[in-house]
């Protein structure tokens, strides 16, 4: 069993509380854009706005990598968005369970703010479809890794 690390360090084990997903199958950079959208923002906020992309009701703007991504009216600042609706769900999964750590170790459940969200890519799992005269396809699945650490705020 390989033992993973978090990719933040020195924070205070009495006022955070961690919990992480590991080699999810769902886009890194989705993963990644969600992390950047709900970090810094309070844990009931960012479950409220997880579920409202899961109904497609609320845009995940996307930063990075968005040249060819369709441009929509309903985002607000930013240009290209979506609704990446599987990564939110994974994600939504992890911050319940942070939100389940938390609530073990004693902390206030109302005063919990996402302190550090990262997506990480993961190992990829490789397969080929078989084709005409001897040829195959690479069928590659990519996996993310993304670790959620909350903290209690004063």
């Amino acid at each position: 069993m390989p033992s993973y690390g978090y990719s933040i360090i020195g924070i205070d084990p009495d006022r955070t509380a961690v919990a992480s997903g590991r080699n999810m199958r769902c886009s890194p950079k989705q993963c990644r854009e969600v992390c950047n959208e709900i970090r810094g923002m309070m844990l009931d906020k960012a479950i409220e706005l997880l579920e409202g992309v899961i109904e497609e009701k609320v845009w995940i703007p996307y930063r990075r990598h968005k040249k060819k991504r369709g441009h929509h009216s309903g985002m607000k600042k930013w240009m290209a968005g979506g609704h990446p609706v599987k990564a939110s769900e994974h994600i939504l999964k992890i911050l319940r369970n942070a939100e389940g750590n938390a609530d073990s170790k004693g902390l206030d459940i109302d005063r919990l703010r996402i302190l550090h969200a990262a997506a990480h890519r993961g190992r990829t799992y490789k397969a080929y479809i078989e084709r005409a005269f001897g040829r195959s396809t690479p069928y590659f699945e990519n996996t993310s890794h993304v670790e959620i650490v909350v903290e209690e705020v004063a």
